[in-house]
Protein backbone atom coordinates (compact mmCIF):
# COMPACT_ATOMS: atom_id res chain seq x y z
CA UNK A 1 0.00 0.00 0.00
CA UNK A 2 0.89 3.80 -1.00
CA UNK A 3 1.41 6.38 1.54
CA UNK A 4 0.11 9.53 0.14
CA UNK A 5 1.76 12.23 2.50
CA UNK A 6 0.42 15.68 2.45
CA UNK A 7 2.84 18.74 2.15
CA UNK A 8 1.17 20.72 5.13
CA UNK A 9 2.63 17.82 7.07
CA UNK A 10 6.38 18.29 5.77
CA UNK A 11 5.94 22.70 6.62
CA UNK A 12 5.04 21.76 9.90
CA UNK A 13 7.77 19.64 10.85
CA UNK A 14 10.23 22.03 9.52
CA UNK A 15 8.92 24.88 11.04
CA UNK A 16 8.89 23.12 14.70
CA UNK A 17 12.33 22.28 14.14
CA UNK A 18 14.03 25.55 12.99
CA UNK A 19 12.05 27.40 16.33
CA UNK A 20 13.89 25.00 18.60
CA UNK A 21 16.99 25.19 17.12
CA UNK A 22 17.30 28.76 16.54
CA UNK A 23 19.07 28.84 20.35
CA UNK A 24 22.64 28.95 20.90
CA UNK A 25 23.66 26.65 23.44
CA UNK A 26 25.60 23.15 23.97
CA UNK A 27 24.66 19.74 23.01
CA UNK A 28 22.22 17.28 24.55
CA UNK A 29 21.76 14.72 26.66
CA UNK A 30 23.84 11.26 26.16
CA UNK A 31 20.67 9.60 25.87
CA UNK A 32 19.58 9.22 22.18
CA UNK A 33 16.56 10.02 20.50
CA UNK A 34 13.20 7.20 18.94
CA UNK A 35 12.32 8.38 15.49
CA UNK A 36 8.75 8.85 17.36
CA UNK A 37 8.56 7.77 20.86
CA UNK A 38 10.52 10.72 22.95
CA UNK A 39 14.15 9.13 24.88
CA UNK A 40 15.50 5.71 24.37
CA UNK A 41 17.15 4.51 20.95
CA UNK A 42 15.52 4.02 17.26
CA UNK A 43 12.06 1.94 18.37
CA UNK A 44 13.06 0.82 21.81
CA UNK A 45 12.89 2.67 25.30
CA UNK A 46 15.61 3.11 27.78
CA UNK A 47 14.68 3.77 31.62
CA UNK A 48 16.03 7.15 30.62
CA UNK A 49 13.64 9.81 31.01
CA UNK A 50 14.29 13.99 30.12
CA UNK A 51 15.03 16.58 33.20
CA UNK A 52 12.30 18.55 34.29
CA UNK A 53 10.31 20.91 32.10
CA UNK A 54 12.68 19.71 29.07
CA UNK A 55 11.06 19.59 26.44
CA UNK A 56 12.13 18.11 23.19
CA UNK A 57 11.23 18.08 19.13
CA UNK A 58 12.17 15.20 16.53
CA UNK A 59 11.55 15.02 13.55
CA UNK A 60 11.97 11.21 11.47
CA UNK A 61 11.89 9.57 8.17
CA UNK A 62 12.87 6.92 6.10
CA UNK A 63 12.69 5.54 2.48
CA UNK A 64 11.23 2.30 1.35
CA UNK A 65 12.75 0.64 -1.47
CA UNK A 66 10.84 -1.00 -4.67
CA UNK A 67 9.81 -4.41 -4.55
CA UNK A 68 7.70 -4.57 -7.46
CA UNK A 69 5.39 -7.45 -8.43
CA UNK A 70 5.23 -8.71 -4.97
CA UNK A 71 1.28 -9.24 -5.14
CA UNK A 72 -0.85 -11.20 -2.54
CA UNK A 73 -3.46 -12.87 -3.39
CA UNK A 74 -6.78 -14.33 -1.27
CA UNK A 75 -6.66 -17.78 -1.46
CA UNK A 76 -10.57 -17.78 -1.38
CA UNK A 77 -11.65 -15.61 -4.03
CA UNK A 78 -8.35 -15.59 -6.00
CA UNK A 79 -8.11 -11.57 -5.85
CA UNK A 80 -5.46 -9.46 -5.42
CA UNK A 81 -5.76 -8.62 -1.97
CA UNK A 82 -5.58 -4.27 -0.85
CA UNK A 83 -1.76 -3.25 0.12
CA UNK A 84 -0.31 -5.63 -1.30
CA UNK A 85 2.12 -5.46 -4.47
CA UNK A 86 5.05 -4.64 -1.71
CA UNK A 87 6.90 -0.77 -1.87
CA UNK A 88 7.12 1.58 -4.83
CA UNK A 89 9.68 3.70 -5.69
CA UNK A 90 8.13 6.98 -4.22
CA UNK A 91 7.52 5.81 -0.49
CA UNK A 92 8.43 8.04 2.31
CA UNK A 93 7.19 7.76 5.62
CA UNK A 94 7.81 10.64 8.40
CA UNK A 95 7.08 11.35 12.28
CA UNK A 96 6.81 14.36 14.50
CA UNK A 97 7.05 14.38 18.21
CA UNK A 98 6.95 16.13 21.16
CA UNK A 99 8.45 15.14 24.87
CA UNK A 100 7.79 16.98 27.83
CA UNK A 101 10.00 15.83 31.21
CA UNK A 102 8.25 16.20 34.36
CA UNK A 103 9.92 16.22 37.91
CA UNK A 104 12.90 14.32 36.55
CA UNK A 105 10.71 11.04 37.21
CA UNK A 106 8.21 11.53 33.77
CA UNK A 107 7.96 11.69 30.62
CA UNK A 108 4.99 12.76 28.45
CA UNK A 109 4.32 13.37 24.64
CA UNK A 110 2.57 13.20 21.93
CA UNK A 111 3.21 12.06 18.02
CA UNK A 112 2.02 13.14 14.77
CA UNK A 113 3.23 9.51 12.89
CA UNK A 114 1.38 9.94 8.88
CA UNK A 115 -0.97 12.35 7.42
CA UNK A 116 -2.51 11.13 4.44
CA UNK A 117 -5.91 10.95 3.01
CA UNK A 118 -9.06 9.06 3.48
CA UNK A 119 -8.35 6.12 0.98
CA UNK A 120 -5.06 5.58 2.89
CA UNK A 121 -5.97 5.92 6.75
CA UNK A 122 -6.23 9.41 7.33
CA UNK A 123 -3.76 11.01 9.84
CA UNK A 124 -2.48 8.85 12.52
CA UNK A 125 -1.78 10.42 16.42
CA UNK A 126 -0.29 8.89 19.26
CA UNK A 127 0.85 9.77 22.63
CA UNK A 128 3.00 8.29 25.15
CA UNK A 129 3.88 8.11 28.71
CA UNK A 130 7.07 6.94 31.04
CA UNK A 131 7.86 6.87 34.99
CA UNK A 132 11.13 6.22 36.01
CA UNK A 133 10.83 4.08 39.39
CA UNK A 134 14.50 3.95 39.89
CA UNK A 135 17.07 6.00 38.44
CA UNK A 136 21.22 5.27 38.11
CA UNK A 137 23.72 7.79 40.44
CA UNK A 138 26.00 10.35 39.09
CA UNK A 139 28.57 7.31 38.81
CA UNK A 140 26.18 5.41 36.77
CA UNK A 141 24.14 2.23 37.90
CA UNK A 142 20.67 0.69 37.44
CA UNK A 143 17.65 2.37 35.78
CA UNK A 144 14.02 0.92 35.96
CA UNK A 145 10.92 2.23 34.44
CA UNK A 146 7.32 1.35 32.93
CA UNK A 147 5.62 2.81 30.57
CA UNK A 148 2.54 3.27 27.61
CA UNK A 149 2.26 3.78 24.21
CA UNK A 150 -1.03 4.61 22.21
CA UNK A 151 -1.37 4.41 18.58
CA UNK A 152 -4.66 5.15 16.71
CA UNK A 153 -5.87 3.02 14.28
CA UNK A 154 -6.44 3.85 10.73
CA UNK A 155 -10.01 4.33 9.45
CA UNK A 156 -10.92 3.23 5.81
CA UNK A 157 -14.47 3.39 6.14
CA UNK A 158 -15.56 -0.11 4.94
CA UNK A 159 -16.21 -0.72 9.29
CA UNK A 160 -13.17 -3.32 9.84
CA UNK A 161 -11.10 -2.83 12.95
CA UNK A 162 -7.75 -1.75 11.01
CA UNK A 163 -4.63 -1.89 13.62
CA UNK A 164 -1.34 0.09 13.71
CA UNK A 165 1.50 -1.40 13.10
CA UNK A 166 5.40 -1.18 14.39
CA UNK A 167 6.54 1.09 11.33
CA UNK A 168 3.76 3.31 12.62
CA UNK A 169 2.20 3.99 9.21
CA UNK A 170 -1.80 2.80 8.15
CA UNK A 171 -1.46 -0.83 6.75
CA UNK A 172 -4.87 -2.51 5.54
CA UNK A 173 -3.63 -6.00 6.18
CA UNK A 174 -3.33 -5.43 9.97
CA UNK A 175 -6.80 -5.68 10.96
CA UNK A 176 -7.87 -5.66 14.78
CA UNK A 177 -10.82 -8.40 14.85
CA UNK A 178 -10.69 -11.66 12.54
CA UNK A 179 -9.99 -13.22 9.98
CA UNK A 180 -6.94 -11.32 10.24
CA UNK A 181 -3.85 -11.73 8.02
CA UNK A 182 -3.89 -12.72 4.09
CA UNK A 183 -5.12 -16.41 5.14
CA UNK A 184 -7.57 -15.75 7.95
CA UNK A 185 -5.95 -17.59 10.40
CA UNK A 186 -5.18 -14.97 13.03
CA UNK A 187 -8.51 -13.89 14.82
CA UNK A 188 -6.98 -10.54 16.55
CA UNK A 189 -4.60 -8.29 16.52
CA UNK A 190 -4.47 -5.48 19.10
CA UNK A 191 -1.60 -2.41 19.13
CA UNK A 192 -3.54 0.58 20.00
CA UNK A 193 -2.08 0.46 23.24
CA UNK A 194 1.48 -0.89 24.39
CA UNK A 195 2.53 -1.65 27.87
CA UNK A 196 6.06 -2.72 28.60
CA UNK A 197 8.67 -2.57 31.26
CA UNK A 198 12.70 -1.78 30.34
CA UNK A 199 15.82 -1.85 32.82
CA UNK A 200 18.60 0.40 31.56
CA UNK A 201 22.23 -0.22 33.26
CA UNK A 202 24.27 3.24 32.19
CA UNK A 203 27.78 3.17 32.87
CA UNK A 204 31.41 5.24 32.33
CA UNK A 205 32.80 3.33 28.93
CA UNK A 206 36.16 2.33 28.69
CA UNK A 207 39.14 4.28 30.03
CA UNK A 208 41.91 4.00 26.84
CA UNK A 209 44.55 6.43 25.60
CA UNK A 210 42.78 6.15 21.59
CA UNK A 211 39.65 6.82 22.70
CA UNK A 212 37.62 9.63 23.88
CA UNK A 213 35.37 10.28 27.33
CA UNK A 214 32.15 7.26 26.41
CA UNK A 215 29.52 6.29 28.24
CA UNK A 216 27.83 3.01 27.41
CA UNK A 217 24.02 2.31 28.19
CA UNK A 218 22.24 -1.42 27.61
CA UNK A 219 18.55 -2.09 28.22
CA UNK A 220 16.64 -5.17 28.00
CA UNK A 221 12.78 -4.72 28.04
CA UNK A 222 9.52 -6.87 28.12
CA UNK A 223 5.91 -5.40 26.03
CA UNK A 224 3.07 -5.96 24.74
CA UNK A 225 0.98 -4.82 21.27
CA UNK A 226 3.30 -3.21 18.95
CA UNK A 227 6.42 -5.18 20.68
CA UNK A 228 4.71 -8.67 20.47
CA UNK A 229 1.91 -8.88 18.07
CA UNK A 230 1.81 -9.61 14.70
CA UNK A 231 4.24 -13.13 14.54
CA UNK A 232 1.60 -14.87 13.16
CA UNK A 233 1.87 -12.67 9.99
CA UNK A 234 4.28 -14.77 7.25
CA UNK A 235 4.63 -10.95 5.62
CA UNK A 236 4.97 -9.12 8.48
CA UNK A 237 7.87 -10.83 10.28
CA UNK A 238 10.03 -13.74 9.81
CA UNK A 239 11.13 -13.10 13.72
CA UNK A 240 9.39 -12.59 16.62
CA UNK A 241 10.65 -12.78 20.42
CA UNK A 242 7.39 -12.62 21.89
CA UNK A 243 7.44 -9.20 23.32
CA UNK A 244 11.37 -8.48 24.63
CA UNK A 245 13.35 -6.50 23.32
CA UNK A 246 16.67 -4.88 23.93
CA UNK A 247 19.33 -2.19 22.81
CA UNK A 248 22.83 -0.60 23.34
CA UNK A 249 24.37 2.89 22.88
CA UNK A 250 27.86 3.61 22.98
CA UNK A 251 28.43 7.87 23.03
CA UNK A 252 31.69 9.25 22.93
CA UNK A 253 32.21 13.12 23.78
CA UNK A 254 34.17 14.63 21.00
CA UNK A 255 34.18 17.72 22.94
CA UNK A 256 32.83 20.49 24.97
CA UNK A 257 29.42 20.36 22.88
CA UNK A 258 29.88 17.68 20.62
CA UNK A 259 28.68 13.84 21.46
CA UNK A 260 28.47 11.09 18.95
CA UNK A 261 25.95 8.02 19.83
CA UNK A 262 26.74 4.57 18.26
CA UNK A 263 23.33 2.50 18.55
CA UNK A 264 22.23 -0.97 18.10
CA UNK A 265 18.94 -2.24 19.38
CA UNK A 266 16.35 -5.27 18.84
CA UNK A 267 12.77 -4.30 19.02
CA UNK A 268 11.26 -8.14 19.30
CA UNK A 269 11.30 -8.41 15.07
CA UNK A 270 14.09 -6.07 13.52
CA UNK A 271 17.50 -5.58 13.91
CA UNK A 272 18.24 -1.92 13.55
CA UNK A 273 21.31 0.53 13.82
CA UNK A 274 22.30 3.72 13.80
CA UNK A 275 24.72 7.02 14.42
CA UNK A 276 23.68 10.05 15.93
CA UNK A 277 25.64 13.78 16.10
CA UNK A 278 25.05 16.43 18.97
CA UNK A 279 26.18 19.29 17.54
CA UNK A 280 26.15 22.70 19.27
CA UNK A 281 22.33 21.68 20.59
CA UNK A 282 21.14 20.19 17.44
CA UNK A 283 20.92 16.33 17.12
CA UNK A 284 21.01 15.01 13.12
CA UNK A 285 21.54 10.96 12.87
CA UNK A 286 21.04 8.62 10.24
CA UNK A 287 19.64 5.00 10.60
CA UNK A 288 19.05 1.45 8.88
CA UNK A 289 16.19 -0.35 9.95
CA UNK A 290 15.14 -4.14 9.64
CA UNK A 291 19.32 -5.54 9.35
CA UNK A 292 17.98 -8.80 10.18
CA UNK A 293 15.79 -9.27 6.88
CA UNK A 294 17.65 -10.61 3.49
CA UNK A 295 14.98 -10.20 1.28
CA UNK A 296 12.15 -7.14 0.65
CA UNK A 297 9.05 -9.43 0.91
CA UNK A 298 6.99 -6.56 2.16
CA UNK A 299 7.76 -2.88 3.58
CA UNK A 300 7.83 -4.90 6.51
CA UNK A 301 10.78 -7.74 5.86
CA UNK A 302 12.94 -5.43 4.43
CA UNK A 303 15.60 -3.20 4.75
CA UNK A 304 15.49 0.35 5.07
CA UNK A 305 17.41 3.78 5.37
CA UNK A 306 16.55 7.07 7.24
CA UNK A 307 17.53 9.80 9.33
CA UNK A 308 16.37 11.97 11.98
CA UNK A 309 16.70 15.44 13.43
CA UNK A 310 15.89 16.51 17.09
CA UNK A 311 16.89 19.25 19.30
CA UNK A 312 15.94 19.83 23.05
CA UNK A 313 14.92 22.81 25.78
CA UNK A 314 16.17 22.86 28.84
CA UNK A 315 14.98 25.91 30.62
CA UNK A 316 15.95 25.00 34.05
CA UNK A 317 19.77 24.87 33.16
CA UNK A 318 22.85 26.43 32.72
CA UNK A 319 21.46 27.46 29.19
CA UNK A 320 18.63 26.43 27.09
CA UNK A 321 19.15 23.48 25.28
CA UNK A 322 19.80 20.49 27.30
CA UNK A 323 23.90 19.86 27.78
CA UNK A 324 25.69 16.87 28.26
CA UNK A 325 25.61 15.03 31.41
CA UNK A 326 27.81 11.76 31.11
CA UNK A 327 28.52 9.58 33.71
CA UNK A 328 30.75 11.05 36.84
CA UNK A 329 34.20 9.38 36.81
CA UNK A 330 36.20 8.80 40.18
CA UNK A 331 39.32 10.83 40.35
CA UNK A 332 42.42 9.03 41.86
CA UNK A 333 43.60 10.48 45.01
CA UNK A 334 46.71 12.71 44.75
CA UNK A 335 49.71 10.79 46.24
CA UNK A 336 53.04 12.97 47.15
CA UNK A 337 56.06 10.89 47.09
CA UNK A 338 59.26 12.50 48.86
CA UNK A 339 62.03 13.21 46.49
CA UNK A 340 64.63 11.16 45.46
CA UNK A 341 67.84 10.62 47.22
CA UNK A 342 70.70 12.68 45.39
CA UNK A 343 73.71 10.87 44.46
CA UNK A 344 76.58 12.49 46.19
CA UNK A 345 76.00 12.77 50.50
CA UNK A 346 78.26 15.23 51.53
CA UNK A 347 78.27 15.57 55.49
CA UNK A 348 79.31 18.85 57.25
CA UNK A 349 79.12 19.47 61.04
CA UNK A 350 76.89 22.66 61.30
CA UNK A 351 74.83 23.90 63.98
CA UNK A 352 71.35 24.23 62.68
CA UNK A 353 69.66 27.95 63.72
CA UNK A 354 66.72 27.37 65.61
CA UNK A 355 63.75 26.72 63.92
CA UNK A 356 60.96 29.75 63.77
CA UNK A 357 57.74 28.69 66.07
CA UNK A 358 54.03 29.36 65.30
CA UNK A 359 50.89 27.74 65.82
CA UNK A 360 49.81 24.36 64.37
CA UNK A 361 46.97 24.48 62.02
CA UNK A 362 45.12 22.34 59.17
CA UNK A 363 44.31 23.38 56.07
CA UNK A 364 41.87 21.58 53.84
CA UNK A 365 43.09 20.77 50.05
CA UNK A 366 40.60 20.61 47.56
CA UNK A 367 41.68 16.84 47.40
CA UNK A 368 39.96 16.43 50.64
CA UNK A 369 42.82 15.74 52.26
CA UNK A 370 44.39 17.97 55.61
CA UNK A 371 48.17 19.46 54.85
CA UNK A 372 49.74 20.81 58.28
CA UNK A 373 50.99 24.38 58.34
CA UNK A 374 52.15 26.83 61.21
CA UNK A 375 50.77 30.54 61.76
CA UNK A 376 53.42 33.09 63.08
CA UNK A 377 52.30 35.74 65.16
CA UNK A 378 53.36 38.31 62.37
CA UNK A 379 50.81 36.88 59.57
CA UNK A 380 53.26 34.15 57.72
CA UNK A 381 52.40 30.71 56.51
CA UNK A 382 55.72 28.23 57.67
CA UNK A 383 55.77 24.81 55.73
CA UNK A 384 58.08 21.80 55.68
CA UNK A 385 60.26 20.40 58.26
CA UNK A 386 62.46 23.24 58.15
CA UNK A 387 59.27 25.92 58.59
CA UNK A 388 59.74 28.23 55.82
CA UNK A 389 57.68 30.93 54.54
CA UNK A 390 55.45 30.35 52.14
CA UNK A 391 55.89 33.70 50.86
CA UNK A 392 59.76 32.77 49.88
CA UNK A 393 58.95 29.61 48.19
CA UNK A 394 56.11 31.10 45.98
CA UNK A 395 55.84 30.54 42.67
CA UNK A 396 57.76 27.04 43.14
CA UNK A 397 55.54 25.73 45.73
CA UNK A 398 51.71 23.85 44.63
CA UNK A 399 49.66 22.43 46.75
CA UNK A 400 47.77 19.43 45.56
CA UNK A 401 44.35 19.51 43.56
CA UNK A 402 42.13 21.90 41.35
CA UNK A 403 40.61 24.93 42.46
CA UNK A 404 38.23 27.51 41.44
CA UNK A 405 40.64 31.02 41.37
CA UNK A 406 41.16 32.39 38.32
CA UNK A 407 38.94 30.22 36.07
CA UNK A 408 36.68 32.69 34.05
CA UNK A 409 33.48 30.75 35.29
CA UNK A 410 33.94 31.58 38.99
CA UNK A 411 35.73 35.19 38.53
CA UNK A 412 32.69 36.28 36.85
CA UNK A 413 30.36 34.22 39.61
CA UNK A 414 28.25 32.12 36.27
CA UNK A 415 26.26 29.36 38.27
CA UNK A 416 27.35 26.03 38.94
CA UNK A 417 25.29 23.01 37.54
CA UNK A 418 25.09 19.81 39.32
CA UNK A 419 22.62 16.75 39.44
CA UNK A 420 20.15 19.05 37.18
CA UNK A 421 19.87 21.58 39.72
CA UNK A 422 21.71 24.85 39.29
CA UNK A 423 24.13 26.62 42.39
CA UNK A 424 25.09 30.39 42.39
CA UNK A 425 27.66 31.74 45.23
CA UNK A 426 26.47 32.16 48.47
CA UNK A 427 28.19 34.68 50.88
CA UNK A 428 31.82 35.16 51.49
CA UNK A 429 35.08 32.58 51.22
CA UNK A 430 35.37 30.61 54.30
CA UNK A 431 37.73 28.10 55.81
CA UNK A 432 36.25 24.70 56.32
CA UNK A 433 37.95 21.39 57.78
CA UNK A 434 38.42 17.99 55.91
CA UNK A 435 36.33 16.28 58.66
CA UNK A 436 33.49 18.41 57.71
CA UNK A 437 33.26 18.08 54.17
CA UNK A 438 33.08 14.69 51.74
CA UNK A 439 33.44 15.38 48.03
CA UNK A 440 30.39 14.83 45.61
CA UNK A 441 31.28 15.70 41.98
CA UNK A 442 33.35 18.13 39.81
CA UNK A 443 32.13 21.32 37.43
CA UNK A 444 34.73 21.80 35.02
CA UNK A 445 37.53 20.21 36.34
CA UNK A 446 36.93 21.55 39.80
CA UNK A 447 35.61 19.75 42.32
CA UNK A 448 32.71 20.01 44.36
CA UNK A 449 32.24 19.17 48.04
CA UNK A 450 29.07 18.93 50.42
CA UNK A 451 28.50 18.71 54.03
CA UNK A 452 29.09 14.97 55.40
CA UNK A 453 25.60 14.95 56.75
CA UNK A 454 23.62 16.71 54.13
CA UNK A 455 21.49 14.80 52.06
CA UNK A 456 20.60 15.01 48.36
CA UNK A 457 19.40 16.97 46.06
CA UNK A 458 22.01 19.11 48.03
CA UNK A 459 20.89 22.52 48.84
CA UNK A 460 24.32 23.85 49.16
CA UNK A 461 27.84 23.06 47.88
CA UNK A 462 31.71 24.36 48.56
CA UNK A 463 34.10 24.80 45.49
CA UNK A 464 38.05 25.15 46.74
CA UNK A 465 39.19 28.50 45.83
CA UNK A 466 42.75 28.23 46.80
CA UNK A 467 44.10 25.49 49.61
CA UNK A 468 41.84 25.77 52.44
CA UNK A 469 39.23 28.80 51.13
CA UNK A 470 36.15 27.79 50.13
CA UNK A 471 33.07 29.55 48.50
CA UNK A 472 29.91 28.43 49.19
CA UNK A 473 27.23 28.21 46.45
CA UNK A 474 23.70 27.76 47.89
CA UNK A 475 20.59 26.27 45.31
CA UNK A 476 17.69 28.48 44.18
CA UNK A 477 19.00 31.65 44.74
CA UNK A 478 18.51 33.15 41.45
CA UNK A 479 14.55 32.24 41.17
CA UNK A 480 14.73 33.38 44.75
CA UNK A 481 16.06 36.44 44.10
CA UNK A 482 13.64 37.33 40.83
CA UNK A 483 11.04 37.23 43.52
CA UNK A 484 11.67 40.45 44.61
Amino acid sequence: MKARHSRWMTGLLSAALVALAAQDASAQTTMPSTLRFGSGYLDVPSASVLPHLAIQGTYSGWFAESTPNLLIVDPNTGAVLPGSGGMSEDDYYQDISLTLGLFDRVEIGGTLQQASDEDNGGTMFGAFGQLALLKPGEFGGLGLAAGVRYMSAPDYGDGVDYQPNRLGFSDQRVKGDGPGGYDGSIDSFDTEVSFYGVGTINTAGPDVSFLPKNDVTFSLGYGNGIFSEGGEFAWYTNTDSNGWFAGSSWAWGLGESTLLHLIGEWNGFDLNTGVQLDLDGIRVGAHVLGLNHGSNISVFRSRKFGFLVSTGLCPGGEGLLCGNQMVERVSPDTIQLPAPPPDTVVVTREVAPELPTGSPANVCLATGQNVQVLLTAQGDTLVGPARVSIETLRPGVVFAGTYADGRGWFENDESVTFEENSYDKSGNESQLQCNQIMRVGEFQGVPLFAMRNAQRPFEMLYVPVRPGVWQPYESGLQSTRGDF
